[in-house]
């Protein structure tokens, strides 16, 4: 994985990050992180019209459809479960892995036991989606109160108000040519 340049057009992107909920120093890297070193994965899901889904929880939170990853899940399992659970979405067709951020751990023990660390990693992927229905809010998840689709520069800012960085990584996924 390659350390993203310094002079990146997307600010939220560039340089350490602290992450205080995750206890984690982040870096945005290209590339696909080894499959055993994902803890997270989140989504840039696109329907049929090229459209980039989005979520709203009730707290008011904007955010790309995406999660932690449980204990034996492979990424297209975790990527299906995340679908479903906060944007009534179904995966059609393969996830387009293109970059992560390296998350280096301060806490003394994994999140989870079965996570690596100190290192992991926060995986982006491109996936094709179709949105079946409703969003399933499993008690232990955000509750997501919208989902829209959105044309990618709109997305990105909707996204921006809560999460630049989300919103530079769609960006990102735009300008590399993988929202097609």
């Amino acid at each position: 994985m390659d350390a993203v340049d310094e002079d990146e057009p997307f600010p939220a992107l560039v340089g350490e990050v602290y992450v205080d909920y995750a206890e984690a120093r982040i870096r945005y890297v290209s590339g696909i992180a080894k499959d055993e070193l994902v803890t997270r994965l989140h989504l840039v899901a696109l329907t049929d019209a090229g459209d980039v889904v989005v979520c709203r929880s009730s707290q008011g939170w904007r955010f790309l459809p995406g999660g932690t990853r449980e204990e034996g899940e492979s990424l297209v399992e975790l990527a299906r479960r995340e679908l479903r659970e906060e944007a009534g979405a179904a995966l059609v067709g393969d996830l387009h892995f293109f970059s992560a951020h390296e998350a280096d751990s301060d806490r003394e023990a994994p999140y989870k036991p079965y996570f690596p660390h100190p290192r992991s990693y926060w995986a982006y992927a491109v996936a094709h989606v179709e949105i079946t229905g409703e969003p399933l809010n499993p008690p232990d998840g955000e509750e997501v109160v919208e989902v829209l689709a959105l044309p990618v520069h709109e997305a990105a800012e909707f996204l921006r108000a809560d999460d630049p960085i989300h919103a530079d990584v769609v960006l990102d996924a735009h300008v590399r040519g993988l929202l097609r």
